[in-house]
């Protein structure tokens, strides 16, 4: 392991602000606002905020405040922010992020989770943070071999726990990194205090009689999963077959990656008109600047076609089993992209032990609200603890 600072090169940002400055812009359709994409005006002014007012070396500095490193495991560069607690009864938490995230997410919670009692909170909440960039995003760098399946990426995340002295820890994420940190309570169950997840997709199970009994909370919820596989998987469809066709217009046009990352940023948050009602801009263009600088669209776009030809089908990597051995809990954000129905959610995960339906958040719950899931994290980790 080597120590890691965020460090672009000014020529970086200089070619950045020249590109989006000659970006050769396409027609829009009036009135029709997100239906078809991002709109034309709104990229237009958050395209020029980038170029002209976003302060890239802030975010640097931001990240640059807390510790981190980069590590070579299994043939692939790993970065990792690594925030120990000053509390020596801390208990370690590996926390992943998906697409189109970054360990830019989590920055505001860092402090709260490492250091609670710097923060209002008990001193018995703190936590040792262990927070990578999967291999094939950011600052890890791409990777240079198939085979980076999620089930690979768990692995890698155990080694990294052991190679830090990590005997017990919990695992946290999202969106992918729910499915990693899942995978890992499979796959390192001697190690694995308890799994937490702010993201849970859930299937109806094979005897479809059961549709029958749903109430109207739940038949809400599957409705919604049923309108979401028809219009909000196009961009799975997309990375999980033709990643490297998709790689050379998001590598080679920041406003084309711009786009990309930003619907998701709009679509799946709570945001009535524009992502930045719940999501702070900077903050979110710090988290597209980093797929822009590390060039790593295409190979973040790669884990999806790597997991869904070596690890299983799109509805077992998603929606499980996952017979674990150790506690689960998850944090339910009322306006994410999937709404779980817990009684499926008992089946796929039989240990599951805490759940909580969150009024408000969506998707990117660390940088939407960071409050509740500190909160909600803390309230599962007492429970881990009580369950020791």
């Amino acid at each position: 392991m080597w120590p890691f600072r965020v460090d672009i090169p000014q020529a970086d940002l200089d070619d950045l602000h020249d590109r989006i400055a000659a970006t050769r812009w396409p027609d829009d359709l009036p009135g029709v606002g997100w239906s078809r994409g991002v709109p034309l005006g709104y990229l237009k002014e958050l395209a020029d905020y980038w170029r002209t007012r976003f302060d890239w070396r802030a975010a640097e500095r931001e990240l640059n405040r807390h510790p981190q490193f980069r590590t070579e495991i299994d043939g692939a560069s790993v970065h990792f922010l690594h925030v120990r607690s000053p509390e020596p009864g801390a208990v370690p938490m590996i926390i992943t992020h998906g697409w189109p995230g970054s360990p830019v997410e989590f920055l505001d919670v860092i402090g709260p989770l490492a250091d609670p009692r710097a923060y209002g909170g008990d001193p018995a909440d703190a936590f040792h943070l262990v927070i990578p960039s999967i291999p094939g995003f950011g600052f890890s760098g791409p990777t240079r071999e198939s085979g980076w399946s999620v089930s690979r990426v768990a692995r890698t995340w155990a080694k990294l726990m052991s190679d830090l002295g990590y005997d017990r820890y919990i695992a946290q994420g999202g969106d992918w990194g729910k499915v990693i940190s899942l995978e890992l309570g499979l796959g390192d169950p001697a190690h694995v205090l308890g799994v937490h997840v702010n993201l849970l997709v859930t299937f109806p199970p094979p005897d479809l009689a059961v549709l029958a009994s749903l109430d109207d909370d739940e038949r809400a919820r599957l409705e919604h999963a049923m309108w979401f596989a028809q219009d909000g998987l196009g961009w799975q469809k997309i990375q999980s077959t033709r990643p490297q066709t998709i790689s050379y217009g998001l590598t080679d046009s920041p406003v084309g990656q711009l786009a990309w990352i930003v619907e998701k940023f709009r679509k799946w948050s709570p945001a009535k008109e524009v992502p930045e009602e719940v999501i702070d801009r900077n903050r979110m263009l710090a988290n597209v600047s980093v797929y822009w600088f590390t060039a790593t669209a295409g190979s973040s776009a790669r884990l999806y076609y790597e997991t869904t030809r070596t690890d299983a089908d799109f509805g077992r990597t998603w929606g499980g089993p996952w017979p674990l051995s150790m506690p689960c809990g998850v944090a339910a954000f009322t306006d994410d992209a999937s709404h779980p129905i817990r009684r499926f959610a008992e089946t796929a995960l039989p240990t599951l032990k805490h759940w909580t339906n969150l009024p408000r958040g969506g998707h990117f719950a660390a940088m939407e609200q960071p409050g509740m899931l500190v909160d909600d994290v803390r309230e599962f980790a007492r429970l881990v603890r009580r369950a020791r």
